[in-house]
């Protein structure tokens, strides 16, 4: 990005701030609270870009003032010098604020877990994933609401629906931290049913997509769904309650298959069960614009192809090795704590650089 069209787009940048900052102040728009949580949330975008600016501004006349006094004082002379060194390092931060960005980076997120080949093990495993998102999000404030989960017997997951949200109005929201996770995951260790002592394999399989506020453009024909209504059930098929609220919705035309047991009533939880079928649709038909526009380019972070593996979680050696950008860390146990950040900072820096050579 040029340095004058760096300055144009911080200037729109600027004006939509400034105008958004008007409208939050009519007592109108604050009484409506659908908009103004949206205004609210594109505020919170746009904060960290108009800080960068303004701390740059404020730098560039700093180091003017200092510059001017520095023939006279030697003080004024190695403030100049900071403020130089200050200088660059703003440019640099703005510029990576500017920089081209997934445009559901703010988006909350749908994420499923589902048990792979492995039986037992691979619901287990399934279970330790869960776990590991669910202390991740509590380390960064996001809310983790479970809508659906079967688990085995020996208390695995043999599949999970949770949506992830972030609880105040942030540039980054869930979308930009998970939307790496989806794929094949990995295990190998000695499973808890094995008694010969062997290492094996097994697998889990993540999807994640982003839950929008705007109505998309995927619409859903009554006809193209059935709807099916159940008891709701906990662990060992224990009841929940004693209606029949569960939900399970069937998209005829892909054979996706949603389901919800979270709310006490069969309306909320058939409209939130709606709410993820068109999240998931809505995601397909961005994965094949995707897919349209690599046009045979090198592969993104974020495959295209579900079925790859993309991450092994070796249990002898207390190693986590994502495939896709060469990342190995022996902090394995560290990692299903809850502690994801050197792993997902890396992802987010292999995207952000194929987006600006894709420029």
């Amino acid at each position: 990005m040029t340095e004058k069209s760096q300055v144009s787009l911080v200037d729109d940048y600027v004006s939509e701030y400034q105008g958004i900052q008007a409208q939050m102040s009519d007592p109108e728009v604050v009484g409506d609270q659908d908009l103004f949580r949206k205004l609210s949330k594109r505020y919170a975008q746009l904060q960290p870009i108009i800080n960068a600016n303004n701390d740059l501004n404020q730098a560039r006349e700093d180091h003017e003032a200092a510059a001017e006094m520095a023939s006279e004082d030697k003080e004024f002379a190695e403030e100049a010098t900071r403020l130089e060194g200050e200088i660059v390092r703003l440019e640099e931060e703005l510029a990576d604020l500017l920089a081209p960005r997934d445009e559901h980076d703010a988006d909350d997120v749908i994420m499923e877990i589902k048990a792979g080949a492995g039986g037992e093990e691979a619901a287990l495993f399934a279970g330790d994933l869960a776990r590991m998102y669910q202390k991740y999000a509590e380390k960064h404030g996001l809310g983790w609401d479970i809508l659906d989960v079967a688990e085995s017997d020996l208390g695995g997951v043999k599949d999970m629906t949770v949506s992830v949200t972030m609880k105040n109005p942030s540039r980054d929201g869930a979308w930009s931290m998970l939307k790496f996770e989806g794929g094949v995951h990995r295990v190998q260790r000695i499973p808890v049913t094995e008694s010969q002592g062997r290492i094996q394999t097994s697998a889990a399989g993540v999807y994640v997509f982003p839950e929008t506020e705007e109505v998309g453009d995927v619409e859903i024909d009554e006809k193209d769904i059935r709807v099916d209504v159940y008891r709701s059930s906990g662990k060992g098929g224990q009841g929940v309650n004693t209606t029949d609220s569960a939900v399970r919705i069937t998209h005829l035309p892909t054979g996706i298959i949603v389901t919800c047991q979270k709310e006490r009533s069969q309306i909320q939880n058939r409209a939130r069960a709606m709410q993820v079928l068109q999240a998931r649709l809505e995601q397909i038909e961005r994965e094949k614009a995707e897919a349209e526009a690599a046009e045979g380019r090198a592969s993104q972070v974020r495959t295209m192809d579900r079925s790859e593996r993309i991450r092994t979680y070796n249990w002898p050696e207390n190693r986590i090795s994502d495939h896709r950008i060469g990342f190995k860390a022996n902090n394995l146990d560290s990692v299903l704590d809850g502690n994801m950040d050197d792993l997902i900072t890396a992802l987010q820096a292999h995207e952000r650089q194929e987006r600006l050579e894709a420029e």
